[in-house]
Formats: C-alpha cells, sequence, structure tokens
C-alpha cells in the first residue's frame, strides 16, 4: 500500500550528464583539498557556525573550493524580516548544492529528510546550524504536528527553507509542489518567497551538479568538482501572500518555473495536531496526491 508520505523517484541518476569542459587533474586534487580544509574548519567553529554571518561565508567557502561560481540575479535577501514573522523560503531541487547556494546568499534554516542528519560530516554541519528534519517514512498522523512545528516556528521569526518537490530533478521544471508546507504559512501568516536555482556552464543550463535517484553522493561531488566554469544561478522572486495552500503553491511553483499568474484568493482551516480529517488532508497534501 502506497504511504501517503509516498515522494516522487525524481530523475533517474543517468540525466546527470559528466561536466564539459573539465578542469586538469592537478586542478581537481586541488578542489578536493581546499574543500577538505573549508569542511575542516567549519565543523571546528562549533555552535558559531550557526552565526548567520559565519554560516554564510562558510557556505560561500565551500563554493570557492569547488570552483562553483554564485551568481545572484535580482539582488535581495531570502527572508522578509520587516513582518516580524519568518518566511518559507521555497526553491526548486536540483542538488545537495543547492543548500550550499542558498546558504551563501542568505542563512535560513533548511527543512531536509532525516537521511541527511546520517550523513558523514555534512550530517554534523546540518545539526550544528540548526536543520529541521523531517522524517518522510513516518507515521501520516505525525504530519499535522510537523506542519504545526513549522507555522511555530515562522510565527517566531524563523526563516525556513523548504524544497516542495521533495525530492531532486535535473532541471527546474520537475516535479509538483507538495503543499502542506504552504499550509504553514497560511497558518503563520508568513510571506512564501519562490526562489529559482539552476546550474550553467559556458551560458547554458547542464545537470553536472544534480544530485539523482539512488546515486552515490561522491559521484555528485566529484562531477562538481571537475567541472570547469560551473557557476550556481540564483534567482529570488517577489514573496507571495495568500489564504489557501494550494493557491501559494500553483503561484510559487509558477514563479520558480518563470511563469507569470496571479494569486487567486481563498480560505484554509489549519491542520490540528493529531488524526482528525484535516491532518489526513494536510497528509495527502504533502505528498501531492
Amino acid at each position: 500500500m502506497r504511504s501517503p508520505w509516498t515522494v516522487d523517484r525524481g530523475c533517474p541518476a543517468s540525466c546527470a550528464v559528466e561536466p564539459d569542459p573539465r578542469v586538469p587533474l592537478g586542478e581537481l586534487t586541488r578542489r578536493y583539498a581546499a574543500l577538505t580544509y573549508t569542511l575542516t574548519r567549519a565543523v571546528a567553529r562549533g555552535d558559531r557556525l550557526a552565526e548567520p554571518r559565519v554560516l554564510r561565508a562558510e557556505a560561500r567557502a565551500v563554493l570557492g573550493a569547488l570552483g562553483v561560481r554564485l551568481e545572484v540575479a535580482r539582488a535581495a535577501r531570502l527572508s522578509a524580516r520587516d513582518r516580524g514573522v519568518g518566511t518559507l523560503v521555497v526553491a526548486n531541487h536540483i542538488s545537495w548544492l543547492d543548500v550550499v547556494a542558498l546558504l551563501a546568499v542568505d542563512p535560513v534554516s533548511v527543512l531536509a529528510k532525516r537521511e541527511v542528519g546520517r550523513w558523514p560530516v555534512i550530517g554534523t554541519l546540518a545539526r550544528r546550524v540548526g536543520t529541521r528534519f523531517i522524517d518522510r517514512d513516518g507515521s501520516p498522523r505525525r504530519l499535522p504536528c510537523a506542519v504545526a512545528e513549522l507555522a511555530r516556528d515562522l510565527r517566531g521569526g524563523t526563516s525556513v527553507l523548504v524544497f516542495p518537490q521533495a525530492t531532486t530533478w535535473c532541471s527546474i521544471a520537475g516535479g509538483d509542489f507538495r503543499r502542506a508546507a504552504f499550509q504553514a504559512a497560511v497558518d503563520a501568516g508568513a510571506p512564501v518567497r519562490p526562489v529559482t536555482v539552476e546550474y550553467r556552464q559556458g551560458g547554458a543550463a547542464v545537470t553536472a551538479a544534480a544530485f539523482l535517484g539512488e546515486e552515490d553522493f561522491t559521484a555528485s561531488l566529484r562531477r562538481v568538482a571537475a567541472a570547469s566554469g560551473l557557476t550556481a544561478r540564483v534567482t529570488v522572486h517577489d514573496p507571495l501572500i495568500g489564504a489557501d495552500r494550494r493557491a501559494l503553491a500553483e503561484a510559487a511553483r509558477r514563479a520558480v518555473l518563470g511563469v507569470a499568474a496571479p494569486l487567486s484568493g481563498g480560505s484554509s482551516r489549519a491542520a490540528a495536531c493529531g488524526p482528525s480529517a484535516a491532518g489526513r488532508t494536510a497528509s495527502r497534501e504533502w505528498s501531492g496526491a
């Protein structure tokens, strides 16, 4: 029986194409050494790593070590702190590198699958910077509580990055936006900030940075480190406000895709923390059902 938490498989690993051009072996070795030094330094910072200034600098250092250029279209913060509440930042999902690029723009909290917390080194760093983990294989009854916790964080002024496609795709257009996280924004009265992440070489979109399917993390890391002239392009769109999670999710998806669309009004009842009808609805919408 299909769990309501089940997500799309996303693109197969074969969609990730080897970079062209590639750096020479000597430069590749230098990049690995620079990355090792940067991650070791980040771990040594301990709890200070969670400080926004430090986290942003370390994220930029990781990109620099890998030879990845950060390009921000429309220089803007991911969060909109002038409202007194946090911002729900929603982006398309291509790679583990998405998180690094977005933290290099504006450090925010991240909502990630629980498996990330078990990754060597990366898991340690993720916990230190306050990553919120969600168990996608858990009971559907937990989902309304997870939505309520996210709404509480937003209401308290914490901005949170969510990837509503729930898995990775090789291009911007892949996958629908799950709606449960948007319910948290509705409940908290928080703005939603759509963000587009893409990777380019020589001005053309590439899939070399993608982390897909059952692929091993090291294979994706190798392609990123080997790519010559790889650019992570981040486009920050105008924030959205709405009272209906479906309309918000669709408006955010279209913004990320670069398709203009009006945001219709509406109302949405907050999900209760427990196995209520509203909770079952939220569970289906987390998985896109």
